[in-house]
């Protein structure tokens, strides 16, 4: 019980740092634009190899050269030493090297105290590395999204009495509103957020995997629902896969799309039986 609380502080302490990385990252660019630097019209990342080294040679206030600049960037960036020169000749002060160093120091502590915690992370996981091993092989989940689902709900599923209780509990389940045999529009209600969160981004990499049941169920739902509540749908059922392969210590065993259309053949017999049997005669359309 202990280690997955501590593995829990471990990786919720994790998200709020890379939180901040992300914070730290967007002033530098808003300082950048703030002194005219237009950098990341050639550098996609600027906080890659290449970038870093521009920006620790601008915090210095080194004068950058054509020569020193090619020697700083790395790959097709080289090609582009030109262009890269007239967007670093910017009016950048003194101001303007205090405030990016100051975000530049604490991003690289940030960044440090991430791998720090990871390392940890690892260390608690040692005791649930097969149920990690077992979770990755759900398509869309990580071994770092295994390790946050095993943080929040544990490893034991005997505390919940079937996987509805477990996605009640999460408030992943789906919404019940009817009223006089109609069903309206609902949302799902408050729970976990940080167990929320990571089912969803497990779900959008999930809906882009070829040959998958999860992807299926996506594009089967996306058109009549929009994407966020087919998301949500979906986090809803990799969470209940979840849940039975922690029960049964079982790895994830793919259907493909073969099983939602499997699935939309019983449903459409089942009201075509339900049909006939109140006397009704189904004619297929040619």
């Amino acid at each position: 019980l202990h280690d997955i609380r501590d593995l829990r502080d471990l990786t919720r302490y994790r998200k709020k740092l890379v939180q901040e990385v992300t914070q730290e990252k967007n002033r530098i660019h808003k300082i950048l634009q703030d002194a005219n630097i237009k950098i990341t019209t050639y550098v996609s990342d600027i906080f890659g190899v290449s970038g870093r080294c521009i920006l620790e040679t601008l915090i210095q206030g080194e004068t950058l050269t054509a020569s020193k600049l090619r020697n700083m960037v790395f790959g097709p960036i080289k090609s582009k030493i030109s262009d890269l020169m007239e967007a670093l000749n910017g009016n950048v002060r003194p101001h303007h090297r205090d405030m990016i160093r100051y975000s530049w120091n604490h991003l690289l502590y940030l960044e440090e105290t991430i791998e720090r915690v990871e390392r940890q992370i690892d260390e608690c996981l040692k005791p649930f590395r097969n149920e990690v091993e077992l979770l990755d092989t759900i398509p869309g989940v990580n071994q770092r999204a295994a390790s946050i689902m095993i943080a929040e709900f544990g490893t034991d599923m005997s505390v919940f009495p079937n996987d509805s209780h477990l996605s009640s509990w999460s408030g992943i389940s789906p919404g019940n509103n009817e009223s006089a045999g109609k069903k309206k529009g609902s949302k799902t209600k408050r729970g976990n957020k940080a167990l929320k969160g990571v089912l969803c981004e497990c779900a959008w990499a999930a809906s882009v995997t070829r040959n998958t049941r999860l992807s299926a169920t996506y594009w089967r739902l996306v058109k009549r629902l929009g994407k966020n509540k087919a998301i949500v749908a979906v986090a809803h059922l990799i969470l209940r896969i979840a849940y039975q392969i922690l029960q049964t210590k079982t790895p994830y065993q793919e259907l493909g799309t073969q099983f939602i259309e499997n699935q939309e053949k019983k449903k459409e017999q089942r009201l075509i039986k339900a049909l006939e049997s109140k006397g009704y005669q189904i004619v297929k359309a040619s």
